[in-house]
């Protein structure tokens, strides 16, 4: 006798129906999971490697986006600063401060050029002041060489104090994909040069094309190449600091650390600022701190390695693990619920704080990613930053 009650058998169709469908979506929630729950970062894909497009994965108006460039800064597209073996010329754009072309003697307002962020130079209401330069008793002096700097005059100290500091701008992009003119990455060089920094925003070549060292030491050309021509954009070869993003970031940390010694000659850079970059490649840094088995590709395509248990390149590509008492100061920005995770830059700070090395940690809330949180607030803690160590005192 039935009591109305089917019981389905492990053999049965629909037991099966059922099973396959638990499973299929029990392997969604754990793709997710091991994901790290980041449904909106686009994965890097072979067909997407060597892309143009910024990290910052969304449309949203957020971080830098959220600047508006006056449009006066001078801009110097595709300068080469290397040429590889092959032929491959490796480029950089110049963002210059609008008074900037126009040569180092010339001041604003009385003063050394420089203007506040999103200023312009406003036009001098007095009428050729060039002629009335001389003082009023110097009958005698030539209005041909009126101009002319003779050694050891104030003018001369002036022409030297008007030489600006330099920042390299590093793009992001995982290693494997970004570009120095993007909208993002354009919009940061635009942005340095309103702040009176020529802004050198940096090409360098790319994973798979390329694996560690490949790109830092393309930086590090950079960095020689902006020093041996300072003059031609008129910068102090003695004031070049270096700001990155993402991947960006782990290179621009990696070259405030590699070397030791003076910051002013070679490769060295004076000052360092960085956001969401993973400064710990190690199989500890990515994978104990938690990071998405994403984000462990990411690194591994990156050092050509097959586990980060046994990956040499991992130390040396790694900004925290390069240290010494001689690097420069270190600015140091990231998300708390970001990709890379946030142990990646308190452990930096703390690691720079028993060195002695100055540095300025600081976190927003939220999951913005790079210079996706370089918005008004963070822009304008890193100029501080990057003025108060770039700066002539």
């Amino acid at each position: 006798m039935s009591n109305g009650r089917r019981i389905i058998g492990l053999g049965s169709r629909r037991f099966l129906v059922l099973f396959v469908a638990y499973a299929g979506g029990m392997a969604v929630v754990a793709t997710a999971l091991l994901g790290g729950l980041h449904w909106n970062l686009r994965p890097v894909a072979p067909a997407q490697a060597g892309g143009t497009a910024s990290e910052v994965d969304t449309t949203a108006i957020v971080g830098i986006r959220t600047f508006t460039a006056p449009g006066d800064a001078v801009i110097d597209e595709d300068v080469v600063y290397a040429t590889q073996p092959d032929g491959t010329q490796l480029t950089l754009d110049v963002c210059s401060p609008p008074e900037a072309d126009a040569g180092p003697t010339t001041d604003v307002g009385g003063g050394t050029g420089d203007l506040a962020a999103g200023q312009t130079a406003a036009p001098d209401p007095t009428p050729e002041p060039a002629p009335t330069a001389a003082p009023a008793d110097d009958a005698s002096a030539d209005p041909a060489t009126a101009g002319a700097m003779e050694p050891g005059t104030d003018t001369e100290t002036s022409s030297q104090a008007t030489l600006r500091p330099a920042v390299l701008s590093i793009h992001g992009g995982s290693w494997a994909r970004g570009d120095k003119g993007n909208s993002d990455w354009r919009n940061v060089c635009e942005w340095l040069a309103s702040e009176g920094f020529v802004a050198y925003s940096v090409n360098y070549r790319l994973v798979p094309a390329v694996s560690f060292p490949a790109a830092i030491e393309d930086l590090g050309r950079a960095v020689e190449w902006m020093r041996a021509n300072a003059e031609r954009y008129g910068i102090d070869p003695d004031r070049i600091g270096a700001f990155g993003g993402s991947a960006g970031g782990n290179l621009a940390t990696l070259l405030g650390a590699r070397g030791s010694g003076s910051l002013t000659d070679g490769s060295r850079v004076a000052a360092v600022a960085e956001l969401s970059g993973p400064v710990d490649l190690s199989y500890d840094g990515i994978v104990v701190a938690g990071g998405s088995s994403g984000l462990e590709q990411i690194v591994l395509d990156y050092l050509d390695c097959e586990s980060l248990l046994d990956c040499r390149a991992a130390r040396d590509a790694s900004a925290v693990r390069s240290l010494d008492r001689t690097d420069p100061p270190v600015f140091v920005g990231s998300s708390t619920d970001e990709f890379i995770p946030l142990s990646q830059s308190t452990g930096f700070a703390a690691e720079l704080n028993a060195l002695g090395i100055v540095n300025q940690l600081v976190t927003v809330p939220g999951s913005l990613h790079s210079i996706g949180i370089l918005d008004a607030a963070m822009r304008d803690q890193m100029s501080a930053f990057l003025h108060e160590h770039l700066d002539t005192d």
